[in-house]
C-alpha cells in the first residue's frame, strides 16, 4: 500500500494525524469500532454492552481475543487504558469516565461523572495491556495490541504488518507493507509496474481516468464520511457579519468543482453530515447564486470585499481554492489564495492569523466531534474552534447532544445543530469526498470503509 507521507508513529495514545491513527488500528483494537457504512458504534473487543441508567455501562469482554503476547484481555486492561489515555493528547475522549469496576465473569462496569452519550464511540480507543497503558510513548508499534496485525518492521519510508492469530478479527491472509512515496506520479508508476497493490485516496481525480485504463488496475469508489469545508474568522473582520458569510457561500460553484476538479468523486455537501450517517436528516441545498452574493454584500453595506483564503500546499487543494477565488471574482469579490504547509497553516489558524480557510475533516463519525470545532469552550488553545464561534444556542445544542442517550432524540438535536450552522454559516460545508481505492489484481477485493479506515486489509483473501 502506497501512502503520500511518513507514518509518524503507531502509538494510539499519541497519533496526531489520520494516517497514523488509521495505521495504528491495524495493530490495536478498542471495545467498540464504527460500522464501516453507518458509523454506528458496534462491539469489537467487547461482546456486548448495556446501560445501567445514565451513568454506567456494563461491558462483557470477548473470551477469544488475546494480546499479541498471548495475554487475554481483562478488566485491568480496560481500566489502565482509560487512565493511560487520560494522560495523552486524546484525554478529552475519556475525561467523563469516573472509573472502571471489575464485575468478574469477563464483565466490567464503566462509571461516568456525568451523562455522556458518546461513550460508545469513545470506546473505539484501543485497549492496551495494563502494564503498558500509562508508559512513555512507543511510536515504533511495539505496544502489545489486540488488532489483527502485529508490527514486523517500523522504519522511515516503510512499515510492515504481519498477520496474527487471536486478534479482534480473524487472522488476515496477507502481510501488509506501507511504503511512503511523496510524488503522485511515482505512486501511479509503481502501481503500473506491479511494485504496489493499493493506493487509497492517494491519486488526484485528474489522474484517475488514465489510471483506470491500465491493464490489471481497478478503481473502487464509495461515498465518504468526511467533510471538506470553508471556515471563517467570525469574531472580527468582514466575516463577523453573517450576511458576508452567506454572500461568499452563494458565490462558490460547488457542483462544478465536484464535477470537474474532483472528477465526479464527491457529493455537494448540503449538510454537515455525510450521506448514510445515522445523524443526517434531509436538508435544503444551497445553490450557486452569484446574484445573491451581490445582494447580500449590498445588504451588509460592503463594497469591494477583499480577503485571503488560506489553504494547504497540496496541488488539488490549491487548485480548488484558486477556482473559488475565480468564481467569486465574477461577483466583485477579490480573493488572495495563500498556500501553506499543513503544520504552518494549522498554527496560523490556531493563533487566529487568517480570514478564511479551506479544511478537511477526514472522519466524521461521532457527531460530538463538532464540539471540538464549533463550541465556544473549544476556542484555541482549548480545541479547534478556529473560527472563534461564540453562540449560546449552538453551545446548548452541542451540550445536549453529548448528554442525550436516546438515538432518535440525538438525531433531532443534531438536525437543529445542522440547521443552525446552515443559517449562520460559521463554516460552509463544501463536499463529502469519495473514498477511492486503486488496486492491483492481488488486492482486488479491497473495499474502503466510509470513514477511510484500513481494516478492509484484514479481509483480503
Amino acid at each position: 500500500m502506497l501512502v503520500p507521507t511518513e507514518i509518524e508513529g503507531l502509538d494510539p495514545r499519541f497519533a496526531s494525524d489520520a494516517l497514523a491513527l488509521r495505521a495504528s488500528r491495524l495493530v490495536h483494537a478498542g471495545l467498540a469500532r464504527l460500522d464501516p457504512d453507518t458509523l454506528v458504534p458496534v462491539p469489537y473487543v467487547a461482546r456486548s454492552w448495556r446501560w445501567e441508567g445514565e451513568l454506567a455501562l456494563v461491558v462483557e469482554l470477548r473470551d477469544d481475543v488475546r494480546f499479541r503476547s498471548g495475554k487475554p484481555v481483562d478488566a485491568d486492561d480496560v481500566a489502565a487504558t482509560i487512565r493511560g489515555f487520560a494522560g495523552s493528547r486524546h484525554a478529552q475522549v475519556v475525561e467523563p469516565v469516573a472509573g472502571v469496576d471489575d464485575l468478574g465473569a469477563r464483565r466490567v462496569r464503566i462509571r461516568l461523572k456525568r451523562p455522556y452519550a458518546t461513550l460508545l464511540s469513545a470506546l473505539e480507543v484501543p485497549v492496551l495491556r495494563a502494564d503498558e497503558a500509562d508508559g512513555p510513548p512507543r511510536l515504533d508499534g511495539s505496544l502489545d495490541g489486540l488488532g489483527p496485525f502485529e508490527t514486523a518492521r517500523f522504519a522511515r519510508g516503510e512499515v510492515r504488518f504481519a498477520p496474527r492469530d487471536h486478534g479482534a478479527l480473524p487472522r488476515p491472509a496477507h502481510e501488509v507493507v506501507f511504503r511512503s512515496v511523496r510524488d503522485e506520479n511515482a505512486r501511479a508508476l509503481r502501481l503500473f509496474a506491479g511494485r504496489a497493490d493499493l493506493i487509497q485516496n492517494g491519486l488526484s481525480p485528474v489522474v484517475l481516468p488514465a489510471v483506470a485504463r491500465q491493464p490489471g488496475v481497478a478503481v473502487t469508489a464509495r461515498s465518504g464520511a468526511n467533510l471538506t469545508y470553508m471556515v471563517f474568522r467570525t469574531d472580527r473582520g468582514p466575516f463577523a457579519d453573517a450576511r458576508v458569510r452567506r454572500a461568499v457561500a452563494a458565490g462558490i460553484d460547488r457542483p462544478r468543482i465536484a464535477r470537474t476538479l474532483l472528477g465526479g468523486h464527491a457529493g455537494v455537501a448540503d449538510s454537515i453530515f455525510p450521506p448514510g450517517h445515522w445523524a443526517r436528516t434531509p436538508a435544503e441545498g444551497r445553490p450557486f447564486d452569484p446574484a445573491r452574493t451581490r445582494e447580500e454584500l449590498a445588504r451588509a453595506g460592503v463594497t469591494n470585499l477583499r480577503f485571503t483564503l488560506t489553504t494547504s500546499t497540496d496541488r488539488l487543494r490549491g487548485t480548488i481554492a484558486r477556482f473559488i477565488g475565480q468564481t467569486l471574482a465574477d461577483s466583485g469579490v477579490t480573493v488572495e489564495v495563500v498556500p501553506l504547509e499543513l503544520g504552518t497553516m494549522l498554527a496560523r489558524l490556531g493563533s487566529g492569523d487568517f480570514e478564511a480557510a479551506t479544511l478537511q475533516l477526514p472522519e466524521l463519525g461521532e457527531p460530538n466531534v463538532l464540539r471540538v470545532f464549533l463550541h465556544s469552550a473549544s476556542i484555541p488553545p482549548n480545541g479547534s474552534n478556529r473560527g472563534r464561534v461564540r453562540d449560546a444556542e449552538l453551545d446548548r445544542l452541542l451540550d445536549e447532544g453529548m448528554r442525550e442517550l436516546d438515538v432518535d432524540a440525538r438525531r433531532g438535536i443534531y438536525a437543529r445543530v445542522d440547521a443552525r450552522v446552515r443559517e449562520e454559516l460559521w463554516i460552509v460545508p463544501l463536499f463529502h469526498e469519495d473514498q477511492i481505492a486503486v488496486t492491483s489484481e492481488r488486492a482486488r477485493g479491497y473495499v474502503p470503509s466510509a470513514e477511510g479506515r484500513y481494516l478492509g486489509l484484514a479481509a483480503l483473501k
